[in-house]
């Protein structure tokens, strides 16, 4: 059975068929977050630790970290920032080494600069997962003797020269392609994680049924284990969570065994708490001024002013359980354990302190 190992400094992560399902959490990534941009450029790493803490709370068993920034107000001042290369390794080994003092799951070294990769491998302690090869040439010959020397697992993306096609026998061409490359380096298939590209079907009408089918040929004839992008399938469209409760479970049956997503149910923000009193006051509905922020947004279904799981990893824990990858639902219990009330910690049922009453 094809088993792949991630390991931190005191934890294991066990991506395969007969595990639990592997969620690697996304959120430590710069890509199109102005906001955490700005406070890397300022040496802040308050957000990565926030983001790290939570997205571990919520089920997630591996970290992927993304050091892909743009230093906007430091190019102005110094060109050589323009240039991812000059950027990213420093800021990949800044990264690493902060959220390692913080959690203790495994990491995902995650960027397309080779440097930052080899940068992020020279600073994590443990076994980490490498993000990514491609089908690429250049590529290829980049990143796959890093893999070697490192002994670590690496994301295969199912892309080559040609870019990425919509064509599924082609990108299990391109994934094959990897795996047998992968090979003449001296590295086994079960350290290969095809990606195998997870199209929007909101563009493409077939993207699930190809994804399903890409990756029981990807399970069944090359043995490795395989990640995606998992809200890539929603992309555009309404209730994307909706479909993403869907897809995963389906994706899980097919044989996937990871993917990179958001486990966490971001805190809902103030100004959406006035704008929905605001809509009640319209309607009528005087919310008291001593009703607690919390409370409100759960009687209003607006979910919670703190991080928490999110819906996807319900759809995880459940199908893990029905596909006995959670033995005796273990941790699906332990999941929906409701969190006892203030005053009742350590308590039994009803509040009652100890076990039954001896008569």
């Amino acid at each position: 059975m094809t088993r792949t190992i991630v390991e931190s400094k005191t934890r294991t992560a066990v991506i395969g068929f007969d595990q639990p399902f592997c969620v690697i959490g996304e959120r430590i990534n710069p890509t199109g977050r102005k906001k955490l941009a700005l406070e890397l450029e300022a040496g802040d790493f308050s957000t990565v630790e926030a983001d790290a803490i939570a997205q571990v709370a919520a089920g997630a068993t591996v970290l992927d970290i993304n050091s892909g920034a743009v230093f906007t107000n430091k190019m102005a001042e110094d060109t050589r920032y323009a240039d991812n290369n000059f950027v990213e390794p420093p800021l990949m080994k800044a990264l690493i080494e902060r959220v390692q003092t913080i959690v203790d799951v495994p990491l995902c070294i995650d960027s397309s600069v080779p440097g930052a990769l080899q940068s992020g491998l020279e600073a994590c302690e443990g076994r980490p997962l490498l993000n990514s090869v491609t089908g690429e040439e250049e590529r290829l010959e980049l990143v796959l003797p890093l893999v070697k020397k490192f002994n670590v697992p690496v994301v295969a993306i199912s892309n080559d020269d040609t870019g990425i096609s919509e064509d599924p026998d082609v990108r299990f061409a391109v994934a094959k392609k990897i795996v047998e490359r992968a090979a003449d380096f001296g590295i086994p298939a079960h350290d290969i994680v095809v990606d195998p590209l997870v199209m929007p079907i909101g563009a493409m009408a077939t993207a699930g049924h190809q994804v399903f089918t890409l990756v029981r040929r990807l399970r069944e004839e090359l043995g490795v284990n395989t990640t995606c992008g998992a809200s890539n399938i929603s992309f555009g469209l309404p209730n994307r969570h909706g479909i993403n409760n869907a897809f995963l479970p389906m994706a899980m049956e097919a044989g996937m065994t990871s993917a990179i997503m958001n486990p966490v149910a971001l805190p809902v923000n103030a100004a959406r708490i006035e704008a929905k009193k605001q809509e009640l006051a319209a309607a009528g509905i005087i919310v008291p001024d001593e009703m607690d922020d919390e409370i409100f947004c759960q009687l209003t279904g607006l979910g919670s002013t703190k991080p928490r799981p999110g819906r996807e990893m319900e759809a995880i824990r459940a199908a893990n359980f029905l596909t006995n990858n959670d033995p005796h639902g273990g941790a699906w219990i332990e999941f929906n354990k409701e969190p006892p009330k203030p005053g009742q910690e350590g308590r039994g049922r009803a509040g009652r302190t100890g076990g039954r009453r001896r008569r």
